[in-house]
């Protein structure tokens, strides 16, 4: 695991703990290294009008946007269990929106070994700010 790696496990660890899961009980955090060189985390927040709630990268999405950052570098992804925890389709356009396709998305699922990706490989295919470029 490299470095920088180690430190936003850490992160999205630590934010984990926080995550308001009432329902689900599946908490997630999510770290993510911006252009700025800060790392900035965010945990789920469920409600019980379900599609009100956020995901844990919607969360660090947020914080990066409102502490200055513009583009993520690296994110990190984590979860229970053994299988990795990856970001769903809508965070997968998320992060999309925010992160070049060769960015690195790590998903653990702490139980097990992180899977590394790249965001093109999570989201073949994608439509992103640039197509709507004149």
């Amino acid at each position: 695991m490299l470095p920088v790696d180690q430190t936003l496990f850490a992160a999205a660890e630590a934010i984990r703990a926080k995550a308001y899961a009432p329902y689900s009980r599946f908490h997630v955090g999510a770290a993510i290294l911006a252009d700025d060189g800060n790392i900035y985390a965010g945990c789920n927040i469920e409600n019980a009008a379900y599609p009100q709630g956020n995901c844990a990268e919607a969360s660090a999405i947020a914080a990066m946007i409102a502490g200055g950052g513009r583009r993520i570098t690296r994110i990190y992804v984590t979860g229970p269990g053994k299988e990795p925890v990856t970001p769903c389709g809508g965070c997968r356009q998320r992060i999309r929106e925010f992160a070049d396709l060769d960015v690195a998305v790590i998903s653990h699922g702490v139980e097990g070994e992180p899977l590394v990706s790249t965001l093109g490989e999570l989201l073949p295919h994608s439509f992103g700010p640039e197509h709507l470029k004149k």
